[in-house]
């Protein structure tokens, strides 16, 4: 799948459930490789059916973009200034391109800023991604969950060129 193919525009209310689809069906696929069931299940806020609303409130950013191929919401990201807080891909799309653009794309609107170093806090499971990407790990940090569970998570950081 080429690039011309992923649309990327903001995310609005309406596409709430959409969005709580990809957060949860995106922390379901993956293995209790790093992080135990009960960690998957708190990462995923007790949730094993979306919601309609509460993601916006739950992932707290200034900007929601979504990714978009033939009308169907695949991925999201969000982020304030300089701080990627959040990146998912549905399962079933991943692979495609469509994490990298939305990584992309918050590098270009930080550029434009004037911003010249980003963040992000990896899970155990996407440091190689944001790796490929050029981002760099700085240091392990703990990352609070619902309930009270605290998961390892990798604080990176990626210098912009301009």
């Amino acid at each position: 799948m080429n690039a011309q193919e992923i649309i990327l525009r903001p995310a609005q209310p309406t596409d709430a459930r959409d969005l709580s689809i990809i957060h949860i069906a995106a922390i379901k696929a993956l293995p209790a490789t790093f992080y135990s069931p009960e960690e998957l299940l708190a990462w995923r806020n007790n949730r094993d059916r979306p919601d309609n609303g509460n993601i916006f409130k739950l992932i707290k950013a200034d900007n929601f973009w979504v990714a978009v191929i033939d009308n169907v919401i695949t991925g999201f990201a969000s982020y304030i200034d300089d701080e990627l807080i959040a990146l998912y891909v549905h399962p079933q799309y991943q692979g495609r391109g469509i994490g990298r653009n939305l990584v992309e794309h918050f590098c270009d609107r930080a550029r434009e800023q004037g911003i010249d170093r980003v963040m992000t806090t990896a899970s155990l499971y996407a440091e190689g991604f944001y790796s490929r990407l050029g981002f760099t790990a700085i240091a392990r940090a703990p990352h609070y969950l619902s309930k009270g569970i605290i998961v390892p998570v990798t604080k990176m950081s990626k210098k912009l060129v301009a």
